[in-house]
């Protein structure tokens, strides 16, 4: 998989460098600045761009503008944010934008290798992974929403879906069957008034309803 990743940390970069190429990635490029990244991704078009929300010159969202510009240009790119706190209107406004091939991390999620390398497999595959600190945070925003008809299982089941687990994760977690999965699933689709069905966009887009409710 080839891989640009921004990241003003040298450490941190470094470290991603490291991890990335040992699990027998490419990475083709590395931006330390918000300004960089766009060009970047131009010349290389990797499988996938790995962005620190916060970077040079201002430290306050270029990198999460790239992200969203790179969508906005290269649809098909996977983009997975990492982030050193959960900032929700980050995370709802890179959501809002498609729920397809995004990743919105905690950089503590970097350092548990096989997590990160599972969400990066995810992303990069046209599927979506939010760390569970991040769903967590949004889910308990006070706002009236459909949400509120949720019971607390369907509530867990929903969680889980947003982080990416599949039904048997789900149900593994939770220690119910697979079928007591499907029927919360098609519960909770049914109260955010989505399609019943189990794709994985689905899933997100359960949240995404969630998120644009006011």
């Amino acid at each position: 998989m080839r891989v640009v990743i921004a990241e003003d940390n040298a450490l941190l970069r470094e470290g991603l460098v490291l991890l990335l190429t040992s699990a027998g990635h490419e990475v083709v490029a590395i931006a330390g600045t918000g300004p960089e990244i766009m060009p970047m991704l131009l010349e290389h078009h990797p499988d996938i761009a790995v962005l620190d929300v916060r970077m040079p010159p201002g430290f306050r969202d270029e990198g999460l503008q790239a992200a969203l510009e790179a969508r906005a240009r290269m649809p098909e790119l996977p983009v997975l944010v990492l982030s050193q706190y959960v900032e929700q209107s980050y995370a709802t406004e890179l959501l809002g934008g498609g729920a397809s091939g995004v990743g919105y991390l905690l950089k503590d999620r970097v350092g548990r290798v096989d997590e990160f390398l599972d969400a990066l497999d995810r992303v990069a595959a046209g599927g979506t992974a939010l760390d569970p600190e991040v769903v967590s945070q949004l889910l308990t925003r006070p706002r009236r929403s459909p949400l509120d008809s949720l019971t607390p299982r369907e509530r867990e089941v929903l969680a889980l879906m947003a982080a990416g687990h599949d039904n048997a994760g789900i149900a593994a977690t939770l220690v119910v069957t697979e079928r007591a999965v499907s029927k919360h699933i098609g519960n909770v689709f049914l109260k955010l008034g989505l399609p019943p069905t189990d794709s994985g966009h689905r899933r997100v887009l359960a949240v995404l309803a969630y998120l644009n409710q006011e």
